[in-house]
């Protein structure tokens, strides 16, 4: 009956288990066993060797990333929807030492070369003015749709002349490959990404995301910078069991696919009411109030976003039986 968000869904088992596997005595911080298994295994998924590191956070994952791409006196271009504009309370520029965030504008929170390119073309090279020095984008978007490697590409090929760096906000990363059909290389670093942010907390992991750097050497100084931050949890085996467990048997696709399959059924029961496409697994309605206050009297949970609109969230273990209701119940309106 709960549909606000995949934040509050519950760990999958294979990650509980991994907990338990875990919970024995070796070496503290990432010296141990799961941590050090975390560059191969994630060089493996992405098709190329990388550095991975465990964060506790999205916004730890996404807040390292942009202070390894940008320094304190430049600035980051986002979408005036961006997660990292819009909910992390000043963390990035906390975490850059006072990097300014540059707002693009795009339907659906997408960005495109044109909207980075104003934002550049209105920026003059001087001192008097930060100057840009990576596009941060989220892949599924803040409205659930998703950038395809051909629309990273010509983004990539902008930040490549310009000299920016290029991050991928991946909260939902799981659920837009789900629906891609692609391999997770073709949306990252085949396409120009220099940095993703890996999540797995919304996909059923508990307190673990994966920072995934696609060149070893902007993985160098941010190991320091995840120390300095308090972010280097004494018994980070924890964190990587959690990572380790969803990536076994492609457990994190396989919940991706769960999600994607439940919103697609929400989304066919909401005809005209749907304001974006469903391409992962949030769907966004227009709702009156009064509407949305019948849906609430009969136990279904779900944010309002903004006047006359509501979002609506499929976590993972979701299944046909929990979301046929709300399904039936929206039709029905």
């Amino acid at each position: 009956m709960r549909f606000f968000s995949d934040n509050a869904a519950p760990a999958c088992p294979q990650v509980l288990r991994a907990l338990g596997d875990a919970n024995v005595l070796d070496t503290a911080y990432d010296g141990d066993a799961w941590s050090k298994q975390l560059d191969a295994r994630a060089s493996a998924l992405f098709e190329t060797e990388v550095a991975a590191l465990w964060v506790p956070s999205g916004t730890a994952a996404n807040c390292l990333a942009l202070a390894a791409l940008c320094p304190p006196h430049g600035a980051i271009i986002c979408h005036a929807d961006a997660h990292i504009q819009n909910d992390e309370c000043g963390a990035p520029e906390f975490y850059t030492h006072g990097a300014k965030l540059l707002l693009a504008d795009g339907a659906g929170a997408k960005l495109t070369p044109q909207s980075i390119g104003a934002v550049l073309a209105a920026t003059r090279n001087d001192v008097h003015q930060v100057q840009p020095h990576a596009v941060s984008l989220t892949n599924a978007t803040e409205y659930g749709l998703v950038y395809t490697p051909a629309e990273v590409a010509a983004i990539a090929d902008l930040t490549r002349a310009r000299g920016l760096g290029l991050h991928m906000d991946g909260a939902r990363f799981a659920n837009a490959v789900a629906h891609l059909g692609c391999a997770p290389a073709d949306l990252t670093w085949r396409a120009g990404v220099d940095a993703l942010s890996f999540g797995f907390i919304k996909n059923g992991g508990m307190t673990a995301e994966l920072l995934v750097f696609f060149s070893r050497d902007l993985a160098a100084a941010t190991l320091y910078r995840r120390k300095r931050a308090g972010l280097l949890l004494s018994k980070g085996r924890y964190l990587a069991a959690q990572i380790l467990a969803m990536l076994d048997d492609d457990v994190w696709l396989a919940n991706a696919r769960s999600a994607n399959a439940g919103a697609a059924m929400l989304a066919a029961s909401a005809g005209d009411r749907l304001i974006h496409p469903v391409e992962a697994n949030e769907v966004f309605l227009r709702l009156t109030s009064a509407e949305a206050g019948s849906l609430r009297a009969r136990g279904f949970d779900f944010y309002d976003w903004g006047p006359g609109e509501a979002r609506l969230v499929v976590s993972w273990h979701q299944q046909v039986a929990d979301i046929r209701p709300l399904a039936d119940a929206i039709a029905a309106l």
